[in-house]
C-alpha cells in the first residue's frame, strides 16, 4: 500500500446517496439564489430564509444513507494505520456514518451550529431560528456551521501539511473548479506525489492527473480500494 494518501471528496461521492450537487437541475439548490442562502450578506439580509434552506438540507441529508464509496474509504482508512487523510468539501455526515473516524470538513458541517459572535459550536437542533440563543454567550446570532461563498475554508493548515507529505493525492467526485480545493492537485504534484482522479467524467483540464478512473463512485471507489490491497 502507498505510504501516505490524501483523499479529497466532493459532491459526486454523495450524489448516489440522493444528495444533489450545485449543478443538478431541479434540485434544492436550483430553487434558491446562492447569493441569498450561501453568503454572509444573504444571512444578514434574511436569516430566516437561510435557516429554512438549511433545515431542508438537514432533512434531506438525514434521510440519505452512506453508499459503497463511503464505506470503502472508511475501510481503507481503518486498515492504513493513520496513513490516509480524508478531506471533504461536503458538509453532510455520510463519511462518518459510513465508518470514517477522522474526516476533515473544509466547508464545515451541516449538522453543526455556529455562533457568529463568540465562535462557539454545537450540534444543530432539527430546526434553527433567527431568535435562537447561543448556549455560550446567550446572544441571538446562531448560524449553520458551514463555509459560505467569500469565507475562508476550515483546516487549511492541516490540509496543506498532509498534502506536503503525501505519496498519492486522490480526488473523488469533485469538478476541481472551485478554489482553494482546485489547487490541491497542483500542490501535491509540486511535492512529488502521484495523482489520481476518480470521477463520473474526467476533469476539464487534461494532464492534470497521472491517472483517471471514470465512472460512478459506488463502483469505481470500491474497485480502487480493492486494487490497493492486491
Amino acid at each position: 500500500m502507498v505510504q501516505r494518501i490524501v483523499i479529497l471528496t466532493g459532491a459526486g461521492i454523495s450524489a448516489e446517496s440522493g444528495l444533489g450537487t450545485f449543478r443538478d437541475a431541479g434540485g434544492l439548490w436550483a430553487q434558491y439564489d446562492l447569493a441569498e442562502v450561501a453568503t454572509p450578506v444573504g444571512f444578514a439580509r434574511d436569516p430566516g430564509l437561510v435557516h429554512n434552506f438549511y433545515i431542508a438540507r438537514r432533512e434531506i441529508a438525514a434521510g440519505a444513507s452512506p453508499n459503497a464509496a463511503h464505506t470503502a474509504l472508511a475501510d481503507l482508512a481503518g486498515r492504513s494505520d493513520g496513513a490516509v487523510t480524508l478531506v471533504t468539501q461536503n458538509i453532510d455526515d455520510l463519511h462518518e456514518r459510513g465508518g470514517s473516524k477522522d474526516v476533515i470538513h473544509m466547508h464545515g458541517e451541516l449538522m453543526r451550529a455556529l455562533c457568529q459572535f463568540c465562535g462557539a459550536r454545537w450540534d444543530a437542533p432539527e430546526r434553527m431560528e433567527p431568535s435562537d440563543l447561543c448556549p455560550t454567550c446567550s446572544r441571538p446570532g446562531t448560524r449553520p456551521d458551514v463555509v459560505w461563498f467569500g469565507e475562508i475554508p476550515y483546516h487549511m493548515e492541516r490540509i496543506a501539511e498532509a498534502i506536503a507529505k503525501a505519496d498519492l493525492f486522490v480526488s473523488i467526485g469533485t469538478s476541481g473548479e472551485v478554489y482553494p480545493a482546485a489547487g490541491f492537485v497542483e500542490e501535491a504534484r509540486a511535492f512529488g506525489a502521484r495523482t489520481l482522479e476518480i470521477n463520473l467524467e474526467p476533469s476539464r483540464i487534461p494532464g492534470l492527473f497521472d491517472r483517471v478512473i471514470a465512472g460512478p463512485a459506488t463502483r469505481t471507489v470500491p474497485a480502487w480500494v480493492a486494487e490497493l490491497s492486491r
